[in-house]
């Protein structure tokens, strides 16, 4: 009984002891001091994470990395900070320079306010009330997320324009383009994971994946794309179309200067961040400790969310260090890959996924399987991981093989190929033998 009873409470997401009500002061201060701290750590950490990639880029080629600036090069990003300060403010002659200094102020403004709705620990009863460990305990969290999150690529659309220059107008309208691409896949493939969770909160969704188990079991295909869909979105590497310096020279930001300049870098890094705890949140159970639900249960010490705080920045830490390490391993797409994978890959499959879904949460539910435990298990769990297991086998192996995903597309048949590299082969034949 005391098992339905715990389900039961984890499901509704609501707490299981009496807690004393919140007072208007104690919310005023608590929200300020959450300001403070996770902002502080929030700037902080953007600041490490531009050491961060230049160490994981070393250590990914065999090379040394910054080591000049204090011990080990930690200092090093104090020094590209003062650099940038003391750099002189260009403003080519033909920008809008109202819109030019506006748009890095738009693309840093939104990476820093999208991190306020998301759970980075678990609630803690205190003494004063209960107190929600996100800055903004919105229950529509989540759409916040998306809307807020939408609103950074008019910073780059906006300079690229402003700039007056060919090169940052083809980085912000790439960047327009690709946006529009991949927001429809990314906002899709987080339906499935309302559909599990009934809910927009993200408070609700830590809960359902805390009594069914995590999403990447039970979602692996949604969590693929939403991951894929994030790179794009961030402008990271194989999708760094709107700025790739081999085409572009720098793209969007080409005439930026000083400070202005890395607020690009900054608010890149901050979306870092905050895609991490996404991805966190909704497909690896937030700051949920696995293989347990003491963390879960009420009373809500100050212990737990401690220790909820450390894991979920663990799980953030693992992410950051996902996207540097791509970064540094595979090429950029070419444009016409960058939206055939996006229109015609990872939209059909979303929308075959997101039906597939719908069926099987309205059948086990019809079925009671919710209220049902195996071995400890959640019956409901276990029954949308096996069908996870048929689906990724699926679409990751029958389907793909080299052929649904292929990086590019030609008119030209396999036996013309195979007889141009066949003629090319022979040519080059005899200027070898005589070298």
């Amino acid at each position: 009984m005391s098992a339905i009873l715990t389900a039961v409470a984890l499901q509704a997401g609501v707490s299981t002891s009496a807690v004393p009500p919140q007072g208007m002061g104690v919310f005023l201060i608590t929200t300020v001091i959450k300001i403070l701290v996770i902002f502080t750590i929030y700037l902080v950490g953007v600041m490490g994470l531009t050491l961060a990639e230049r160490k994981v880029s070393a250590w990914i080629q065999g090379r040394v990395g910054p080591n000049r600036a204090g011990y080990g090069g930690l200092l090093q990003p104090i020094a590209d900070g003062l650099k940038n300060i003391m750099k002189e403010e260009t403003y080519p002659g033909a920008v809008n320079k109202p819109l030019f200094i506006l748009a890095p102020a738009i693309a840093f403004t939104v990476a820093l306010i999208t991190w306020a709705v998301i759970p980075f620990a678990a609630p803690w009863e205190s003494g004063w009330g209960y107190i929600s460990m996100a800055l903004a305990p919105m229950p529509i969290g989540f759409l916040y997320v998306l809307a807020i999150g939408s609103l950074g690529v008019y910073g780059i659309v906006i300079a690229g324009w402003a700039s007056n220059n060919k090169y940052a107008l083809l980085g912000g309208l790439r960047s327009s383009a690709q946006m529009i691409s991949y927001e429809i896949s990314l906002g899709m493939s987080t339906i499935p994971v309302l559909l599990l969770a009934g809910n927009v909160a993200l408070d609700r969704i830590i809960h359902q994946q805390a009594l069914h188990g995590w999403n990447i079991l039970n979602l692996t295909i949604a969590a693929f794309v939403f991951i894929v869909a994030f790179f794009a979105e961030t402008n990271r590497v194989p999708f760094d179309l709107p700025e790739s310096e081999s085409e572009l020279v720098s793209g969007y930001h080409t005439e930026y200067s000083a400070m202005k300049f890395s607020m690009f870098f900054i608010a890149e890094y901050a979306n870092l961040i905050t895609a991490s705890a996404l991805i966190s949140t909704l497909f690896f159970g937030g700051w949920d400790i696995p293989f347990t639900l003491w963390d879960n249960l009420a009373p809500h010490t100050g212990f737990k969310t401690f220790l909820t705080g450390i894991a979920f920045a663990m799980k953030v830490t693992f992410f950051l260090f996902t996207f540097m390490w791509v970064r540094w391993t595979l090429p950029r797409f070419r444009y016409d890959q960058l939206m055939s994978l996006g229109w015609k890959v990872l939209l059909p499959l979303m929308l075959l996924y997101i039906i597939v879904i719908a069926a099987a949460v309205l059948l086990f539910r019809g079925m009671g399987l919710e209220q049902q435990r195996i071995v400890g298990f959640s019956a409901f769990g276990l029954a949308m991981f096996a069908l996870n297991i048929v689906l990724s086998v699926l679409v990751f192996w029958i389907l793909d093989r080299g052929r649904v995903i292929s990086p590019a597309t030609t008119r030209v048949r396999r036996e013309a190929l195979e007889q141009l590299q066949a003629r090319r082969y022979r040519t080059r034949m005899p200027a070898e033998a005589g070298d």
